[in-house]
């Protein structure tokens, strides 16, 4: 994968639903921002595995197979719960011939090393060791990108990243971890319409299939750039108010993808949740309150923290907000 740069230095499923934590509002809950998103399966799966039940999470990723995109979301959001670590060793011990039991071990070290619980070298051994195990399977190596993505080197994580396009080259959340890091090139560059990461993001798209979710990538871009640059401060922090998401280039990325999604309509992929989210907030920003009701009510309570929370706002009020908003006028 090569990345063009200016800058010289460098199926959907029914299944149970969980009960609403203790303490959560009811309100609140309707818009949960659970990682799992439309995966009941994975959701109860995950319910299952709290409470010391890992058959039901061996049988969930056994019939997952070689999708390697399901495969990588459920792995993922089991390996981000508190307890996983623990109950995945008793996996391990009970059937030591489970590379599914290793695989999410090693995941679930990636996550407590992000949040400062573990050593992230014994981290990066680990997915190591099991990307070793299982050659063709991208999911170590989308767990050593998640690490990258916010420890490493920009250097590893393109190299991470190659290692998983290599075995996926529609990797979903890889490209978007991907996309996120090269946003962060450069902050100072402003409002710059060359910019590496719009040039990687359209680069993407145009390499998929025409019936891919990266279709959305350069959306995913302009989100992650606003970002950036609210964070420094050279946008405001309430992107509605950002000129960033009203320009000629914003238009022209936000029309080429709801078009896509008006045709397509990905409900299939297990991510496209994420993709109408981003999809909606930027529809949102740019004032068009007709299509991005048509994009609330897809999401329908599968709402998400990103890109809602950009750049340090209260996702829930903003997703709220702005629904409402879309709604109303709709």
């Amino acid at each position: 994968m090569i990345i063009r740069t200016r800058a010289a230095p460098g199926r959907k499923s029914r299944g149970v639903t969980t009960p609403t934590p203790l303490g959560r509002s009811r309100k609140r809950a309707a818009y949960a921002f659970d990682a799992a998103l439309d995966d009941a399966e994975l959701a109860h799966a995950r319910t299952a595995l709290a409470q010391g039940r890992w058959t039901e999470v061996r049988a969930l990723l056994a019939a997952t197979g070689d999708d390697w995109d399901r495969r990588g979301h459920r792995f993922d959001v089991l390996a981000q719960e508190h307890t996983t670590t623990a109950w995945a060793r008793d996996w391990r011990l009970a059937e030591p011939e489970s590379t599914d039991a290793v695989v999410l071990l090693a995941y679930a070290s990636v996550h407590l090393a992000l949040r400062g619980k573990g050593r992230s070298e014994n981290a990066r051994d680990a997915c190591r060791e099991v990307a070793a195990l299982l050659p063709a399977d991208p999911t170590p190596w989308l767990a050593l990108l998640t690490l990258e993505r916010s420890l490493g080197r920009e250097e590893d994580v393109v190299r991470l990243f190659d290692e998983v396009r290599h075995r996926h080259p529609e990797h979903h959340h890889a490209h978007h971890l991907m996309v996120a890091r090269l946003a962060e090139r450069r902050p100072a560059a402003g409002q710059d319409p060359l910019h590496e990461v719009y040039d990687f993001a359209a680069w993407a798209a145009e390499q998929a299939p025409a019936d891919s979710p990266l279709a959305v990538l350069p959306v995913i871009a302009h989100a992650e750039r606003y970002r950036v640059l609210a964070t420094a401060g050279s946008e405001p922090a309430n992107p509605a108010a950002s000129e960033h998401w009203t320009g000629r280039r914003a238009r022209q990325v936000m029309k080429a993808a709801f078009d896509w999604w008006l045709e397509w309509e990905r409900d299939d992929h297990p991510r496209c949740r994420v993709d109408l989210n981003f999809l909606a907030h930027a529809k949102f920003c740019e004032g068009r309150a007709a299509e991005s009701a048509a994009l609330f009510h897809r999401i329908g309570r599968h709402a998400t923290r990103a890109p809602w929370s950009y750049p340090d706002r209260d996702p829930y009020k903003a997703f709220t907000a702005a629904r409402n908003a879309a709604l109303g006028s709709a």
